[in-house]
This record gives C-alpha cells, structure tokens and sequence, in this order.
C-alpha cells in the first residue's frame, strides 16, 4: 500500500515511523513533512493547508490511505474533499471535527448528553464576558471557542487577569477568529489524563492512555504551550476508571452524535480531568495527540495500520491491539521562548549519539534539512522518548539521550513524568 500522513510535526513523524513498520505499507509520503520523516519515507512539499494539492497529489499517485495530522485541516474539510474524490482517507469529517473545533458545539452537546464537564458560559460579546468577570467564582479558565494550536486557554486566578484574557483573545484577537466567541469555565482541580480511542460510529477500541504536561516550565509553570513531554500509561488510570469513561462519556457522546447525524469515524482523545467526584470532559480533541501519540506509539505492538482501515471501513471490533507493558518518557526540546517568540535556524548536534542508546526513539517536529545539516525549523524541536520497566528507568534513559543533543537556546522540563505535587 501507499501512504500518505498529512503534517509536518512530531506526531506525523511518529505516525509515519509507526506506519513503516507494517509489510503491507510499500511506500510512505509525508506532506511536507521534516528532516524526520524524510529519513523514514519521502517528504513531498506540499503545505498542509492546500488541500485541493493534497488531494491532487493523492489521486494521481494512487495512494491507498492518508492520513491526517492536523486539527486545522480536519476542521477545514479535508476529509470532506478526498472522500468526494474516492479516496480512502483516516479522519473525522468537517461535521463531527467540530467537537473540537469548536468547544461550545462540544459544551452544548455535553449538555445535552448529561456528560461530565466543568460548568461554563458562553459569550459573543467581550461586554457580557467582562461583566461576567466581575461576578464568576475564582479562578476560571477563559478559552477561546475555535483551534488555536492548543494555547487558546488561560487560567486567570485574579479578576485583572480574567479580564485581560478576555480582551485579549476578543478585542486584540490575539487567537484570530478562534476567539471571536469565548467560555468562561470553572477551573477543575485533579489530574489529568489523555484517553486516545478509534472510533468508527458506535464501536470503538481504546488505545494506551498518556498524562501530558501542557505548561512550558518544570512544577507545572509558565504559559500553556501544545505539550512539552507525556508518560504512557497515565499514572491515574485503572480499570474502574475506564468503566467509568466507557459508561458516562464515550457511550452517550456517541449516540449523541448518532441521533444529530454525525458519524464519527477516526482518533477521538478526549482530555480528562480526574476529581475527587468523577472524571470530567476539558475537551474533546479529534486526531491523535501530540505530544503523548509520541509516547503511544513505542509502546504498540500491534501493526497499526489495519487499526486504521478497519476504523474507515468497520470490523474495528475484531481487530487485535496489544501494547508493551513498559513505560514510555515523551520530552520535547523546543527552542528558547516558545511558546512565545523564539528563533529558528539552529543547527543540531549529536543526534547520531542519542540515537544509539538502548530503547530510545527521537522523533522530530520543527526540524529540516539544509545543507547537510539538521536545522531547527519551529518552536517544539523534537520529542525524546524512552522505554523503561519502570516510570524511573525510562526517565533516566530519555534524559541521557537529552544529554547527547544541544542546539542554540534548547528548552526542556525536567520533570516530565513526575507527578504534581498537589495531585
């Protein structure tokens, strides 16, 4: 089969290097890919935002299956567009993306399907949210309603920085349309849990669960970035919890969309708090997480590629999963500022050496070859992930690989793995 994996982060490196693994996978592309995936199958230059090209591309070299990476294009339509052309393609819709795309279309249909979330209003109006400031209990998350690459949401723990987030994200529109309308939620308190499962209608099969580590310094401080390391399994999950995912989310969140019309066919995470009460929904996330799909994926020894055919075309229920019962360490290396400002063009050293070591996987996000040379290219550089029989040796392993590689103004937690101290 040929293989096509839309994106150019390090879950699309990871896909792809998963994907290579299968006998029946005879050639992977990647659009437009990274020095990562050129190294694993062929990079085409095609940016993810152009789907008619991507499209194009896929029918007139007969791909078999593509794959998608991004939530932007999904809510764009590009599922939409290569089914219209005949093509076989992994992914929700543009209907069913909205459960992520838009977090009141997801809040609403919680509602309505009595799904465990945190309480939450919507607004239009940045008059109406500022006035709601005034009054709403402390602290509150304040999160734009469309994508925004994972860091449209803030927790504001004083009524000077609830406002500001408010204007900022309504009047400066520091998150572009996403933050034309806004929720304002309560802020939850527990842990939280990343529950990846394929979906294909009512049936669906869990994958490994994960805990990222969202904020961009160690102790759970700093700006919300779109991860900056995951462990698999999540540490604070059993099977009574499961039970409890099974019965109160997934199974009412699919007949919802049944009875709307929806069917959902793809990778649905949602993301979980975990209460002293219950589990609760933060949000729901349409395609494979990153960066916990680099912490899954190592751990899966099943060949995921008829998961994936099988989620398209139905008898996903049939269809064996099984995963390696050590521990994997995600940490991401990204460059100095992100999530904020940050320069790219750095050149990287000594990722032959970390390469070596026992059990280590690096995948790579904002990279590219230029000149013979591996560049940093974007703000997450790349994802170290470590096996280890225990959550201390695949630590110990993930940040010996770390100590092989340097780059101008490298940034990474050391505590990925570890648990809050408050939880």
């Amino acid at each position: 089969m040929k293989i096509l994996v839309v994106g150019s982060g390090g879950r699309e490196h990871a896909l792809v290097w998963k994907l290579a693994q299968s006998p029946d996978a005879d050639r992977i592309y990647c659009a437009p890919g990274n020095a990562g995936t050129e190294g694993v199958g062929e990079n085409v230059p095609i940016p993810t935002n152009d789907l008619p090209k991507l499209a194009r591309f896929a029918k007139e070299n007969r791909i078999d299956l593509t794959v998608i990476g991004p939530d932007n294009q999904l809510a764009a339509g590009i599922v939409d567009l290569f089914e219209a052309e005949g093509l076989r393609v992994f992914g929700p819709d543009k209907k069913a993306a909205q459960l992520e795309a838009s977090k009141i279309f997801a809040k609403e249909l919680m509602s309505a399907e009595k799904i465990p979330t945190a309480h939450a209003r919507m607004f239009s109006s940045s008059a109406e949210a500022l006035n709601y400031c005034d009054e709403v209990a402390l602290p509150v998350v304040i999160k734009a309603d469309g994508l925004a690459l994972g860091k449209g949401v803030i927790i504001a723990h004083d009524r000077a920085d609830a406002r500001q987030a408010v204007r900022s994200m309504m009047e400066e529109r520091a998150f572009g349309e996403a933050g034309r309308r806004i929720i304002i939620e309560e802020c939850l308190r527990g842990s939280e849990c990343s529950v990846h499962a394929l979906v294909s209608g009512k049936s669906f099969r869990m994958l490994a669960t994960a805990r990222d580590h969202k904020r961009a310094l160690d102790d759970d401080l700093g700006p919300n970035t779109g991860g900056m390391g995951a462990v698999s399994p999540a540490d604070n999950w059993n099977a009574a919890r499961e039970r409890e995912f099974t019965g109160s989310i997934m199974q009412p969140l699919l007949e919802g969309l049944t009875r709307n019309g929806t069917m959902f066919r793809g990778l649905l995470f949602p993301g979980l708090m975990i209460t002293q009460q219950e589990l609760r929904v933060l949000e729901f996330n349409c395609r494979f997480g990153d960066p916990e799909t680099q912490a899954i994926l190592p751990r899966m020894r099943s060949d995921l590629l008829p998961l994936l055919i099988a989620t398209i075309e139905g008898g996903l229920e049939n269809v064996a999963i099984e995963f390696d019962s050590r521990v994997a360490v995600t940490v991401i290396l990204a460059s100095g500022g992100y999530p904020g400002k940050y320069e790219t063009g750095k050149p990287i050293a000594g990722l032959e050496n970390a390469a070596q070591l026992a059990d280590v996987q690096i995948f790579h996000a904002g990279t590219k070859q230029q000149d013979g040379k591996t560049m940093t290219s974007g703000g997450r550089v790349l994802a170290i992930t470590a096996l280890g029989d225990s959550v201390e040796q695949a630590r110990e392993r993930a940040y010996a690989a770390i100590n092989q590689i340097h780059f101008d103004g490298c940034h990474f937690r050391r505590d990925i793995a570890l648990r809050p101290p408050d939880t």
